[in-house]
């Protein structure tokens, strides 16, 4: 299972950077975006692919009990989500206002109107 997430990670990682380098700011934004997917399936991967219980000790014991779930990727995963949607909305706003004002997708005609 961990190799096939490897391959997959790499191919998300490939293709983020393949559409970042386009012309179009779409593009760019979708690449954005698979960029932050890799990135957590990373974390997820790197910390181990076990099924495990919640991490909860039981009264009387001083640790859980069998195989547990590492909650810190969990934590770093749900935190990264977070500031993805947030880079997302505001570059879509950048996008959209963008083309309001230059009326073009190609970032070489965007930076004609740079004084």
């Amino acid at each position: 299972m961990e190799p096939l997430m490897a391959v997959a990670i790499g191919i998300l990682f490939a293709a983020a950077i393949y559409m970042m380098l386009r012309r179009s700011i779409v593009k760019l934004v979708i690449g954005l975006m698979l960029l932050s997917n890799a990135a957590n399936l990373l974390i997820f991967s790197t910390a181990g692919m076990v099924r495990g219980a919640p991490p909860l000790v039981p009264a009387g014991l001083t640790a859980p009990e069998g195989v547990v779930a590492d909650p810190l990727p969990q934590a770093l995963v749900l935190t990264a989500i977070v500031i993805a949607f947030g880079v997302l909305s505001f570059a879509v706003v950048l996008v959209r206002r963008a083309w309001e004002i230059v009326r073009a997708d190609d970032l070489d005609k965007m930076k004609d109107t740079d004084t």
